[in-house]
């Protein structure tokens, strides 16, 4: 539950980030060339000054946002008893003015008006000092009750001048226990700062990092402070007429773009796009199966990816430093990659689900249809997306990145959507497909190999625009990073998928085929996949198993499943009979015991995955992971 010392821990903070970030903004150089002064000297003490003055507030700011929260507490009463300090002495001051203006200088209970602004006057500044004394924690009110004076003396009928000189007067007391004050604190940020340093001595570096993080809470921290900046330039520049001729989504990208000129600001805008990242992902995760898929935490699908891809992006082409018109375009693209990103998650997080309910034969009709209706936005949207870029922009290397993309992850979808269609025919069907291990094998082949094609086309299309076109490091350093992941990854984890199915294909062919006597005396069914066995394949070892089965489980280990033996022809022996090469399989070890049968009414993410697991899907042609029980 959120607490209100965890509220006033990131509230309390922001005010320093906003002061950094406006003192960042803020141009000194330009401002100190426009000076000007009596003589080179005071230019030059002016300037001084003012350079002093703005190293001290990135300090101060600095300081303050590290403090504890018990100091920040006490700074900010501080700083609230000035306050109400300055508006007390400002009621002061226009009641003195306003009683000027009405010339009554009499006695107050001889005018009714007059009585009446008095009290209103006194009771005000009752109510200002009182709360003065309550944040300062102190019964000493009389400290805080020096713009009285002015009041005291309209009781007495004192002249106005005389008023008006007390008024004065009264502001002189106030900052003389002002300056009291601050000398005798004068030495609570050294002692502060000495006590935070013997701390980070010695705490490791490992433990403090972690506390900071707890402490701060970094992310929430400037997620706040981004959007009150979002906010300030929203209300700013609402019901102006760039505004109305801009359209909404222009008017927020603009404001966003106007949000993130700083260190900070960037920063801030890092992890909002997280957080949005995570709240999708999360929201995908709880369409397709409830509050129990949110319980997966891999680290892939928690937004980080998102956040970190916009930051590097924004450093790596300037976004800082660029103007407000270029910063508004290049965030669109940015923003447009994050995007990309988080639907290829999506993606991610779809595909074991819908293929896990084909699979399983989930009897559940909502989940079906959650699970294709999302498939269907995946493969419709960012393919929307890639055409609406693609009319916006010229087409160039950086935007063949970007529809890449959108068409990789269509691809990827689409793949899905054919494998769970032949799941479902063999639902349909009430009985096993012949070859559907080599179906699903090839439809995931065709996919990936249609994603090596677009991505070897990206780099061939960046190769031939660099030798030709205008060239430059960047460029260069993404065809590189391209073609290493998206190329030779790919091509060297299906070359290496090829070549294992090849190697199982191998040895289950050398695998002597089990007779229909030698199955009636097993009598037991397949160890893999608990089904019934018509026709088997013996291992050298005697174990009975599906050919099918033993070759997906040959795809990932080389030994039996049962005992762990090494599936190789055994040393060849002489024979009795001459000629007869072919290997003679052990005597049957005895049969496993039995296992009890899964109920076909459960239903959970668990025994999809595992249930999908045991087809060979190369994921970019990587070997399949294959569940045995």
């Amino acid at each position: 539950m959120l607490r209100l010392e965890d509220v006033a821990n990131v509230v309390l903070r922001v005010p320093s980030i906003i002061v950094l970030d406006l003192l960042y903004k803020c141009d000194i150089e330009s401002f100190t060339y426009h000076l000007r002064a009596r003589s080179e000297d005071m230019l030059f003490k002016y300037k001084y000054v003012l350079w002093n003055m703005y190293y001290l507030g990135h300090l101060v700011s600095a300081v303050v946002l590290f403090l504890p929260l018990g100091h920040i507490v006490q700074l900010y009463l501080h700083i609230l008893t000035a306050l109400l300090l300055y508006m007390g002495h400002q009621i002061a001051r226009e009641y003195v003015l306003a009683e000027g203006q009405y010339e009554y200088e009499r006695a107050l209970f001889l005018d009714p008006l007059a009585l009446n602004r008095f009290v209103t006057a006194l009771t005000s500044q009752i109510i200002v000092t009182t709360l003065c004394a309550f944040l300062m924690r102190t019964r000493r009110v009389w400290l805080f009750s020096a713009h009285l004076l002015p009041l005291l003396a309209r009781v007495c009928s004192v002249s106005r001048d005389t008023i008006l000189t007390l008024t004065t007067v009264s502001m002189g007391i106030t900052g003389a226990e002002v300056i009291v004050f601050l000398l005798m604190n004068l030495f609570v940020p050294y002692r502060l700062a000495r006590a935070a340093y013997s701390e980070i001595v010695q705490v490791e570096v490992k433990i403090l990092l972690i506390a900071f993080e707890s402490l701060f809470a970094v992310p929430v921290l400037f997620s706040v402070f981004w959007f009150v900046l979002f906010g300030v330039q929203l209300v700013s520049k609402a019901g102006t007429s760039s505004a109305i001729q801009e359209g909404l989504l222009l008017y927020l990208l603009t404001s966003v773009s106007e949000c993130c000129a700083s260190p900070y600001s960037l920063l801030g805008l890092t992890f909002v796009v997280s957080y949005l990242a995570l709240g999708l992902l999360n929201l995908c995760k709880f369409y397709l199966g409830g509050f129990t898929a949110l319980q997966n935490h891999n680290v892939m699908h928690r937004g980080v990816t998102e956040g970190v891809t916009l930051l590097l992006l924004a450093l790596q082409t300037g976004l800082l430093d660029m103007a407000a018109l270029q910063r508004c375009f290049l965030l669109f693209i940015i923003l447009f990659i994050v995007l990309t990103s988080t639907l290829q998650s999506m993606s991610e997080i779809t595909e074991p689900i819908v293929l896990g309910l084909g699979a399983s034969r989930n009897r559940s009709v909502w989940k079906h249809v959650r699970g294709l209706s999302m498939c269907v936005f995946l493969l419709l949207f960012p393919a929307f997306m890639a055409y609406k870029i693609s009319q916006f922009f010229h087409m160039d290397f950086w935007l063949l990145i970007l529809v890449s993309s959108c068409m990789l992850t269509s691809l990827q979808v689409m793949g899905t959507l054919l494998i769970y269609c032949l799941f479902m025919v063999e639902v349909w069907r009430s009985t096993a497909l012949p070859g559907l291990d080599e179906v699903v094998y090839y439809v995931n082949g065709v996919c990936r190999v249609l994603e090596f094609a677009v991505a070897l086309c990206v780099v061939a299309y960046g190769a031939w625009e660099s030798l030709w076109g205008e060239w430059s490091w960047m460029g260069a350093s993404v065809i590189i990073i391209h073609s290493y992941c998206n190329v030779w990854l790919r091509a060297q984890a299906g070359w290496k998928s090829f070549l294992l199915r090849q190697e199982a294909a191998r040895k289950i062919s050398s695998l002597p085929r089990a007779s229909t006597q030698q199955l009636q005396d097993h009598g037991d069914v397949c160890a893999i996949c608990f089904q019934d066995m018509t026709s088997a394949v013996i291992t050298y070892c005697g174990h009975f198993f599906h050919g099918n089965c033993l070759r997906k489980w040959l795809y990932v280990q080389e030994t039996c499943p049962m005992c762990h033996t090494s599936i190789k022809p055994p040393v060849s022996t002489p024979t009795a009979a001459a000629g007869d090469t072919r290997p003679t399989p052990a005597q049957p070890q005895p049969r496993p015991p039995q296992q009890e049968p899964v109920p076909e009414h459960v239903d959970t993410h668990h025994e999809e995955e595992q249930i999908v697991s045991s087809y060979p899907l190369p994921n970019g042609f990587s070997s399949p992971h294959v569940n045995v029980v």
